[in-house]
């Protein structure tokens, strides 16, 4: 996912490196401390990596996480660094013995990180993992045992224009045969109908996936008919003239950007936007679940966007016991609703989504996708890189009319 949209690496991970982490990290976790990241702080110090660069992320992110030191009695030194640097970062730091205490982690990166020996399964550092929903459980697990969280998550939706869609007499869609017709309806000028990422990134993928899933497509095996059909209602808006052949470069902040400047009457998009279209004078917009082929036997099926929080294997046991301490506050409940007010995402217990809603009811939509939202390695584990750079590739060649959805899925799975 993310900026708050998923940040990927632009390539997977390979296995020699993460067979190479792997074998190192037991030696790291004895040098640990021993490098030059790590030989500064105190015994009540604690190292923080994250990827939240730029505000407000960073600023409500920073603010939860020094409450929760407050509260255990240690100070945090935080390091924040691009997404596409952060996997390479620390597989490196685990084979040189200064990995953080506390490390933030992209969620479909966890298992690939975890596979590595370089985290703590949060059983042995004493942080809670009741009551959260399935996707976010599944996503922090590997090999049967849980090693990170997300306080909060996200998927993506329908966001419409209000007035666009009064004005030509369209509803919202809910099915994928009205989605077609709204785009139509609604391409007038230089207004398209519909605007999506269909890029060559994991954002791509990411915006294909609640079609794949919805349609009853599986990632273990990609090239079917009901994955050649999810693919077939993009490609066609585009084939159609409703949406820009613009999509295959559009990562989804420029897909928001058309939608403010009146380019495009809906889009598919995330809740990270929020914050920026409530600021747009005269914009009035809605957001739905994004429609499904057949609404009598099928569901939506989103993406679980959002960040892990894991305990790293530093060989410091007690600074472990600490960060799992620190996590343990930092993932309360007034903590996550709080986190998920402010950044237009979601709590990931559903006790918590009733209190957050009272304070955040434009987020309905997103709260009601994410309570089923699926986790991207649910099935693959480490693998799902591969299939998630096969999903995106099928998606370039099917929007570019290069080739037909099933043969673009058909070519993507012998990738795979």
């Amino acid at each position: 996912m993310p900026t708050r949209a998923p940040a990927w690496p632009d390539r997977p991970v390979s296995r020699r490196a993460v067979t190479a982490a792997g074998l190192l990290a037991p030696l790291a976790a004895l040098l640990a401390g021993c490098g030059a990241e790590g030989a500064a702080t105190s015994p009540r110090t604690l190292r923080v990596l994250d990827t939240y660069t730029n505000d407000p992320d960073r600023t409500v992110i920073g603010g939860a996480l020094d409450a929760a030191a407050s509260k255990v009695g240690v100070t945090l030194e935080r390091v924040s660094v691009a997404g596409d640097s952060l996997i390479q970062r620390v597989l490196q730091q685990g084979s040189s013995g200064t990995l953080p205490d506390i490390l933030m982690l992209d969620n479909p990166d966890l298992q690939q990180i975890a596979a590595t020996t370089a985290l703590r399964p949060f059983d042995e550092v004493g942080v809670p993992t009741d009551g959260y929903t399935e996707g976010v459980t599944s996503a922090g697990t590997y090999d049967g045992r849980v090693y990170g969280l997300a306080p909060t998550v996200n998927t993506i939706a329908l966001f419409y224009d209000v007035r666009a869609l009064d004005e030509a007499g369209v509803a919202p869609p809910t099915t994928w045969a009205e989605l077609r017709e709204a785009a139509a309806a609604l391409t007038r000028g230089s207004r398209y109908g519909l605007a999506f990422c269909g890029n060559a990134t994991y954002e791509g993928t990411w915006q294909y996936l609640p079609f794949f899933w919805s349609n009853g497509a599986d990632e273990r095996r990609i090239a079917t008919p009901e994955a050649a059909a999810g693919l077939d209602l993009l490609a066609g808006t585009v084939a159609d003239g409703h949406a820009s052949t613009s999509v295959l470069n559009w990562s989804q902040a420029d897909v928001k950007d058309q939608f403010v400047a009146g380019r495009a009457a809906m889009m598919v998009n995330g809740p990270w936007q929020i914050p920026e279209l409530e600021v747009i004078d005269g914009l009035e917009y809605d957001v739905v679940t994004l429609p499904v082929r057949d609404p009598a036997s099928q569901r939506p099926v989103a993406p679980l966007g959002g960040e892990v929080w894991c305990v790293p294997a530093t060989g410091d046991r007690a600074k472990e016991r600490l960060a799992g301490q620190v996590l343990t506050e930092f993932l309360s409940d007034e903590s996550l609703v709080s986190m998920a007010a402010e950044r237009s995402t979601v709590p990931g217990r559903p006790a918590l989504i009733e209190p957050f809603l009272e304070r955040r009811p434009e987020m309905a939509a997103f709260a009601e996708l994410v309570r089923g939202a699926r986790a991207r390695t649910a099935e693959l584990g480490a693998e799902w890189p591969a299939t998630a750079t096969a999903l995106y590739t099928a998606v370039q060649l099917a929007v570019s009319g290069q080739a037909s959805a099933q043969d673009a899925l058909a070519e993507a799975q012998e990738y795979v």
